[in-house]
């Protein structure tokens, strides 16, 4: 399964996609991350916090922005080398959670792409950054 090609992509290219958070997800994230922070999975300790419940953990949403990268824009065959990642408002059971990814810049001498990734949840920002990605060539035969 291929991506894009370097050569496919442009500057203000995008893909976007949308995940309901569900409490398995938060669930399943401490058990591979090892994150287990009660504000995640226990609900009466959430309830204690500014918060007034279970939140996802915030690189659950930069998870999401890795599978775009690794999935769909550029996709199959890209290798990340950065992230930066700025975590705005906190995402609750239940939220929709829309993830784009954006080409900002591309480095024709390294194939480098540079996105602006975003996450939000009912049109207001939850996590916000910026990728470098390598994006595969096209081979010369094809």
């Amino acid at each position: 399964m291929q991506g894009c090609y370097f050569e496919d992509l442009s500057v203000g290219q995008f893909a976007e996609t949308t995940k309901i958070v569900g409490a398995a997800d938060i669930e399943a994230f401490a058990a591979v991350s090892g994150d287990t922070n009660p504000v995640h999975l226990d609900e009466a300790y959430a309830l204690t916090t500014p918060f007034q419940g279970r939140i996802a953990h915030g690189m659950l949403s930069g998870a999401y922005i890795s599978a775009m990268l690794g999935t769909r824009l550029p996709g199959p065959g890209a290798i990340y080398l950065s992230q930066s990642l700025r975590f705005r408002r906190p995402v609750k059971i239940g939220d929709p959670v829309v993830t784009r990814v954006t080409v900002q810049a591309l480095d024709e001498r390294r194939a480098h792409v540079t996105l602006a990734t975003v996450c939000q949840v009912d049109g207001k920002t939850v996590v916000d950054g910026e990728a470098v990605v390598m994006a595969p060539r096209r081979p010369k035969d094809a």
